[in-house]
């Protein structure tokens, strides 16, 4: 087992029998992702796609929370931008999609905005039966180019549309009903059932299996990630973010 340094303190990564374990460890702050957590998950698949010894990048969370997105506070931790190993894109989530090697999301409690866009882009993911699930980017009035086009893709526009425009907390049943995730297990057995999961997938042909997955991403379209920076500092998410922050309800702009 060697542990691995992904650029923030709040990661928890090592690699052993072929699975590379990503832990996001921030409980304090519900898992809320920094900028170089973020780009430490970036790194992960960065990183897993160029060992040839490891077959399985693992994502999960610690205690009742996978994330819940990126920390509005504006809390800083890691490395500077410029030391980033791929400065093209700071988010990981097209990463997780380009390793040629299985992403597995095990969803382990609340799993919310960008934590979510980290279970939409990977290969598989299994879930506890106390996982929740929330698309709230509407209600900071930044629209998320990752999420709204994957969560479509995964679970039809009529619903998609439903818990993105409704900002909906659903449980974990509702969500393999409409085949957000591949499976739903008794949160006591959690830690067993992923274990288990992960092995049935390392018994697969790992080069196999690269294919497959290159097969399939030609059917997700790609996301526009210039939706974001056509909103970023608009009057509107300045709005939703500074509601956000006081806990309040936005008061949006209407010129």
């Amino acid at each position: 087992m060697s542990q691995i340094d992904l650029g923030s303190p709040f990661l928890k990564a090592e690699i052993a029998d072929h699975v590379l374990t990503v832990r996001i460890d921030r409980v304090d702050r519900r898992n809320a992702m920094t900028q170089a957590m973020y780009r430490g998950v970036k790194r992960a698949a960065i990183l897993a796609d160029g060992d040839p010894q490891v077959d399985v990048l693992l994502l999960t969370g610690t205690s009742d929370v996978f994330a819940v997105g990126g920390d509005m506070s504006g809390a800083a931790d890691g490395e500077h931008l410029e030391q980033e190993f791929d400065p093209t894109d700071h988010f990981p989530f097209r990463h997780l999609e380009r390793c040629s090697k299985a992403v597995i999301s095990a969803v382990n409690g609340l799993c919310y905005a960008g934590g979510l866009n980290l279970l939409l882009f990977s290969d598989l993911s299994i879930a506890s039966d106390q996982a929740r699930f929330r698309a709230p980017e509407l209600l900071r009035g930044a629209p998320d180019p990752y999420l709204g086009l994957r969560l479509a893709s995964f679970v039809g526009m009529g619903r998609a549309k439903y818990w993105l425009y409704t900002a909906e907390v659903f449980d974990a049943a509702e969500a393999l009903g409409a085949g957000l995730i591949g499976k739903v297990v008794p949160h006591e057995r959690f830690e067993a059932e992923v274990r288990a999961t992960v092995q049935a997938v390392l018994r697969g042909g790992p080069k196999s299996r690269a294919m497959v997955k290159d097969d399939m991403k030609r059917l997700l379209p790609e996301p526009d990630a210039n939706l974001f920076k056509r909103s970023i500092l608009s009057p509107e998410m300045v709005e939703g973010m500074r509601a956000f922050l006081e806990k309040r309800e936005p008061e949006w702009p209407r010129d």
